[in-house]
């Protein structure tokens, strides 16, 4: 699945995975376009003072490409279904009303936000009917923002444990654009789909000792949808604190336990983004108690130093790329470091857009070019069209099929696994090169962060999830830093002992090196991935 591009673009947009999202050639298919492109807006609101250089590279994306993207994602078609098909609604302007008397006798509202246009949709999911965790309670539903005519698809497991005590969790996947059922279905969620679309049980299900809620944001992602769209991070952060606090209010013997925030590659941007808007708000239900990022893209000026390295074999696997191709990557690497610099000091879209162009041309197209999976090193890729893992295209199918949507109250005609058209958008709104790293402090100063990363990972590697940790600007830095790595066993069952990765820890901060996984951790190595979460659920490092 590739862009072949030409000139400055040349096989740029190829790297933006999944978990960063490699990008669908097909483009955005017959559907009728916008009248006006990003190329127009952009040219018309051009700031006189950048380079030459991208000025021209606005005014070549004009003339080449005015035609292939659009301004925004088109809408999911979808039916949706009558209030009377749901089991509980919670409109967002009740709970907005709701006032409360404070310590001081002074009334106040009972939760801060704004959130009279949302209303929270839930579903109770029957396990006897899809075959999925029998005995566990499950909900599914929508959080609509009836103004803005979006409406996010959530599915929450309690845990299999103790759901009266163990702690919430929700789940991410990244992209920008890809389905979280993803990581539901081929990482850490309680059954996978086999070839003949059956369920297997996963024995190293994450919600084997907390409650899951999986997310598929930001909207026209999996099973949700809009007829508008959200094309950056913090726009996507509004939905979530609503999703949130209707969740709990509806949900009261949830709303006590410790809640956590995790998710994988693109979540490196969304979760300190989500973290901070919830941390904002001085009177809420959502009792977040940590975050967890796997393979995140968090600091690309820190991090993309690092793909020279780990693609020439220096993470601890064999070089991919020859020393020719490696020699160029160091040499294109000085102009990407530029550009992501002036894109963090403006952080405005006529920058952020070529630096993001012209770094995954540069340095992460070669990789790509190579026929290997950018989400681990060790093979190659056996399925571009389903994004190198094969697995995808059974979990489509069964997630298509009528009785399941049905089951769930799904409300789009279809469902896939990610949009391209979502990942264009974040790309094309200068969303890719921002620094959202710079939000982590301020997350660091109340709540515990844990940044984990699979070792054969290229596209998000650990070395450059390494570098940036160390390297943020913190009252920690300096003792973060200066903290060894120490060996990561496993305590917790039969194969105690057995060595499992790297770890350390100083602060409120926290970084693991996850040996012989990929991108996506619980996948590679589902006991190791179980291991440190409920360890961390259980503070061990906090």
């Amino acid at each position: 699945m590739k862009l072949l591009l030409t000139g400055l673009l040349a096989s740029a947009a190829v790297a933006a995975a999944q978990e960063q999202q490699v990008l669908n050639a097909e483009g955005p298919g017959p559907q009728q376009e916008p009248t006006t492109s990003i190329f127009d807006e952009t040219l018309k609101h051009f700031q006189s003072g950048v380079e030459d250089g991208i000025t021209h590279f606005w005014s070549e994306m004009k003339t080449n490409f005015k035609d292939y993207l659009p301004l925004i994602s088109l809408p999911k078609k979808h039916t949706r279904r009558a209030d009377s098909e749901w089991d509980h609604i919670i409109r967002g302007s009740d709970v907005e009303g709701l006032w409360v008397k404070g310590v001081d006798g002074e009334k106040r509202r009972e939760v801060d936000g704004k959130l009279e246009n949302y209303d929270l949709r839930v579903k109770s999911v029957n396990p006897a009917d899809l075959g999925i965790d029998p005995g566990v309670k499950q909900y599914s539903g929508y959080l609509d923002d009836n103004e803005a005519d979006k409406h996010l698809f959530y599915w929450f497991f309690e845990s299999r444990n103790d759901p009266k005590n163990d702690p919430v969790v929700l789940w991410l996947n990244g992209g920008p654009g890809c389905s979280s059922l993803t990581g539901l279905f081929l990482e850490l969620g309680p059954a996978t789909i086999d070839k003949n679309l059956k369920i297997v049980n996963n024995p190293y299900s994450w919600n084997a000792n907390a409650s899951v809620i999986f997310l598929d944001q930001p909207v026209n992602v999996g099973f949700s949808y809009s007829g508008s769209s959200v094309s950056d991070t913090v726009a996507a952060g509004k939905d979530i604190y609503a999703l949130l606090t209707l969740f709990f209010k509806q949900f009261p013997e949830y709303a006590t336990q410790d809640f956590h925030i995790s998710g994988e590659s693109y979540a490196g941007h969304y979760i300190p983004v989500f973290a901070s808007e919830i941390l904002s708000h001085k009177n809420t239900n959502i009792n977040l108690k940590s975050v967890l990022i796997g393979n995140g893209l968090t600091d690309p000026l820190t991090q993309y130093p690092e793909y020279r390295p780990m693609a020439c074999g220096d993470g601890g696997y064999p070089a991919v790329l020859d020393q020719g191709t490696c020699k160029s990557m160091d040499n294109s690497l000085e102009r990407c470091l530029s550009l992501i610099e002036t894109c963090y000091s403006s952080e405005s879209a006529w920058v952020c857009v070529p630096a993001a162009m012209y770094c995954n041309s540069a340095i992460l197209a070669p990789y790509q070019q190579t026929g290997m999976n950018p989400y681990d090193v060790r093979s190659k890729c056996e399925d571009m069209g389903s994004l190198c893992y094969p697995q995808l295209n059974d979990i489509t199918k069964w997630l298509n099929k009528n009785s399941v949507m049905k089951a769930l109250g799904a409300e789009v005609d279809s469902y896939e696994s990610c949009n391209s058209g979502i990942n264009r958008d974040f790309l094309f709104h200068g969303d890719w090169m921002k620094p959202y790293h710079r939000l982590v402090p301020s997350v660091l100063e109340k709540i515990p962060v844990l940044i984990y990363a699979g070792d054969a990972d290229f596209i998000c590697n650990w070395l450059g999830n390494q570098a940036w940790t160390n390297a943020l600007e913190w009252p920690g830095r300096e003792k973060f830093a200066a903290a060894k790595m120490e060996d990561l066993k496993i305590v917790d069952n039969e194969h105690k002992g057995k060595k499992i990765g790297q770890v350390k820890s100083s602060g409120n901060f926290t970084f693991m090196r996850i040996f012989g996984a990929g991108h996506m951790v619980p996948l590679n190595q589902p006991e190791a991935s179980l291991e440190f979460f409920n360890r961390w659920l259980r503070k061990e490092w906090q």
